[in-house]
């Protein structure tokens, strides 16, 4: 992918999420061409993602990151609800059980690493043990700031691996949130997705919007930068997380593996 595509977060540098507009749709004017260009681009993909399972070598990893209400779960399902199931694993990330407790933080998250061949998706990841830890103060400052390090070294041995890692984070402001929000107690088909909790976790939005700024600036390295995406508007959300899983696996340049032998000679009677 390129290095100045206009969502990456330049590794290296200083991140403010001031700097991004959550209400921008770039150059998508409206629903109709956003979905005209979503629709295409989920034609393609399953192509690419059979193309990755063909070839074998290789695996492809999507975070998913944002507030409470981002979207997370609209992307998993108006993005990859058009991949093939058998190559496509989905894992969400709650709080830890004793036993994952039991271990370092990023025990859990391996273990859910694709294989070669798959794309996986993790919707909340790793990051929560710099996000949620650090707002809680579950853990010293020393302990979460350690684990920048301990992250970009973790994914740089997985990309030296073969685990091509697409990081996404989804932008709302606290106004959008706060109109999802009242959606989820209005809508009686909404009702379920509605905790206390997400009214506790929003009057610490100033605090997350902090760990989230450390945490994309101190993570986007260049074998797995960081995009920050406006998601205010849900169809040009959808729009861009598809355009950048396709320019993703297009950038791995797989092709069909060659045949195991000469299929000239082989005769089928």
């Amino acid at each position: 992918m390129a290095r100045n595509h206009p969502f990456r977060v330049e590794p290296g540098k200083r991140f403010s999420m001031a700097r991004i507009d959550p209400d921008d749709t770039g150059s998508l004017g409206d629903k109709v061409e956003a979905h005209d260009r979503l629709e295409k681009d989920l034609e393609i993909l399953p192509k690419l993602q059979y193309l990755l399972y063909a070839d074998g070598t290789r695996a492809v990893l999507v975070v998913l990151q944002a507030m409470d209400t981002g979207g997370k779960d609209g992307v998993i399902r108006n993005v990859m609800s058009g991949l093939n199931p058998a190559g496509c694993v989905v894992t969400s990330f709650k709080a830890p059980s004793s036993q994952e407790l039991a271990h370092d933080y990023l025990w859990r998250i391996h273990q859910a690493v694709p294989a070669r061949g798959m794309i996986g998706v993790f919707n909340r990841s790793h990051y929560e043990d710099v996000l949620v830890v650090r707002v809680h103060g579950l853990v010293p400052e020393k302990v979460w700031r350690g684990r920048y390090r301990q992250i970009n070294e973790f994914e740089r041995m997985l990309t030296d691996n073969g685990v091509s890692i697409l990081k996404i984070y989804l932008h709302i402001s606290k106004g959008e949130q706060e109109q999802r929000l009242r959606a989820r107690i209005e809508d009686p088909s909404k009702n379920w997705k509605f905790s206390p909790a997400d009214l506790k976790e929003r009057k610490l939005w100033g605090a997350y919007m902090e760990a989230f700024e450390d945490a994309i600036g101190e993570c986007s390295t260049e074998w797995a930068p960081w995009h920050v995406v406006p998601a205010n508007r849900k169809w040009y959300r959808d729009a861009v997380v598809a355009r950048l899983l396709r320019e993703h696996l297009e950038a791995l340049k797989l092709k069909p593996p060659k045949p195991r032998m000469d299929l000239s000679k082989v005769k089928i009677s």
